[in-house]
C-alpha cells in the first residue's frame, strides 16, 4: 500500500491539510491520536469513516516524512594511532 492512495491534500477540502480520501479527517488528528497511545481500535471507533489501511497509511507517511526531514548523522571518523617511529 502507498500513502498516497489513501491521504490526499485538496485546497478545497479542510484548507489544503492532508486528508484521508472521500473524508474530511485529517492525517494530523489520527497521528495525534496515535501519538496520545490510542489504539487503531479506538482510532476507528473514532472515526468509523476510516478504514485499518487508513491508520497504517499514516503511520507509513509519518515515517516516509520524518526520513525525509531528519538529517542524516554524521559518518564516525575512525582515528588511527600513528605508526611508531624507528630510531
Amino acid at each position: 500500500m502507498v500513502h498516497e492512495e489513501r491521504i490526499l491534500r485538496d485546497p478545497q477540502i479542510c484548507g489544503g491539510e492532508p486528508v484521508f480520501r472521500g473524508t474530511r479527517v485529517t492525517l494530523r488528528t489520527v497521528l495525534a491520536s496515535l501519538a496520545s497511545g490510542d489504539s487503531v481500535e479506538e482510532i476507528l471507533a473514532d472515526f468509523p469513516v476510516l478504514k485499518t489501511e487508513d491508520v497504517q497509511a499514516a503511520i507509513q507517511f509519518a515515517a516516509a516524512s520524518a526520513s525525509e526531514d531528519l538529517p542524516s548523522p554524521p559518518t564516525p571518523q575512525i582515528e588511527r594511532p600513528a605508526p611508531p617511529q624507528s630510531r
